[in-house]
């Protein structure tokens, strides 16, 4: 019996992820003030960040189930940012703290710094509404 590749891992994901936030972070820099836009985008980074932090564990089971404890332990200290940083944007997004969002996005660009943008490739469509989906959800708990 051959062995089962995945091709869309917890590690293209987090690529995906990632990209995906350093695109946000760049329109979201280039805006002068804050519309339903700004708002739908730094949702869409809450979810962004979440997807991130949910992805760690999945990434670290194959290192545990070899007892590489320290290296999973590593791994989630490089990544425990993005749980945080969607905790603090959150809180941004649904107490409308706006005036916080441009220092928070600042001190997330350094986990940013290695991928460059040449172009966008996120259209607007994907972000529309989620600033809505996300104060939804936060209601519904």
């Amino acid at each position: 019996m051959s062995r089962v590749i995945r091709i869309d891992g917890p590690g293209k994901s987090r690529s995906q992820l990632m990209r995906t936030a350093a695109e946000l972070i760049r329109r979201l820099s280039e805006k002068s003030a804050i519309d339903d836009e700004t708002k739908d985008m730094a949702a869409l980074l809450v979810y962004c960040f979440r997807e991130i932090d949910f992805g760690i564990d999945e990434s670290v089971r194959a290192w545990e189930k070899r007892n590489y404890w320290v290296k999973a332990e590593q791994f989630r200290l490089k990544w425990s940012w993005a749980g945080q940083a969607a905790n603090k944007l959150e809180r941004i997004v649904t107490l409308e703290r706006w005036e916080q969002l441009p220092p928070e996005l600042i001190k997330l660009l350094p986990y940013f710094e290695e991928i460059k943008i040449a172009q966008y490739t996120r259209k607007p469509t994907m972000w529309e509404g989620l600033y809505q989906r996300l104060m939804n959800e936060l209601s519904a708990r």
